[in-house]
């Protein structure tokens, strides 16, 4: 953004195309813009939208966030085009989460798929996670009816199901064993977001107070050598609790 800010002369919106996590700092996409830039107008899209099917022209509805109602109808109309479907939001916070946190979640739903546990597994996974999700999300002055929407269950969905998700594939090789995140890796020209995304969420989750057992399974078996199994385990053996904690 430092690098851009020279470029982007004038007092037109910016809009983040972009989903994840300052690693460094911890911060969403829109608040280092907000530093860099402070008092610019901008908007965030993201949803359930593999790039590969909106090139192709099948239908696609995504969520756009700007803080200005008008702003965001403005988008919206500007960027739909055919089977491309925006819908405008004013939770940029919750847009934002919800871009970043599935990622983490759909590499646990991969290792869950590749270990073989099952369908319930799959849906309990996904539904524990989204738990995380809005608990992480109301802390941070979202709204749940964003999470429940396209920028956050939504892309859960997609990202933890989807066959073109990187994040699900690389926890399906994961959990069929045999391979590390490096060896996974190594000769592939992609990125796989949740890898780096796993720690700094847990890193703002921990400054706000907030569990989040998933993510933090997720980050023990890619950054400290944690057996899938024992993970598990473990998280099978949590209190039972009252749902929706």
């Amino acid at each position: 953004m430092r690098e851009l800010s020279a470029r982007l002369t004038g007092a037109g919106p910016i809009v983040i195309c972009a989903k994840g996590v300052e690693a460094a700092s911890g911060l969403f996409l829109p608040e280092v813009v907000e530093q860099v830039l402070p008092g610019r107008p901008l908007a965030l899209l993201s949803g359930p939208s593999f790039a590969e099917e909106a090139v192709r022209g099948l239908p696609t509805a995504v969520s756009i966030a700007t803080r200005d109602p008008a702003l965001g109808r403005d988008l919206a109309a500007t960027l739909a085009a055919g089977a491309f479907r925006p819908y405008w939001s004013g939770d940029v916070p919750g847009v934002a989460l919800g871009g970043a946190v599935k990622n983490v979640l759909a590499i646990a739903a991969g290792i869950v798929e590749g270990r073989g546990l099952g369908f319930n597994a799959t849906a309990a996974l996904i539904t524990r996670g989204f738990a995380e999700m809005a608990r992480l999300g109301e802390a941070m002055g979202a709204e749940l009816e964003t999470l429940t929407g396209l920028s956050g269950l939504g892309d859960l969905v997609l990202t933890c199901h989807g066959p073109l998700s990187r994040n699900r594939s690389l926890g399906m090789a994961l959990g069929k064993g045999g391979t590390t995140y490096a060896q996974y890796m190594r000769g592939r020209r992609q990125v796989v977001e949740g890898e780096a995304t796993a720690p700094a969420v847990l890193a703002r989750a921990g400054r706000l107070g907030i569990e989040m057992p998933i993510c933090a399974a997720v980050d023990a078996i890619l950054h400290r050598g944690a057996d899938l199994d024992d993970v598990i385990r473990g998280l099978l053996a949590r209190p039972l609790r009252r749902e929706g904690r």
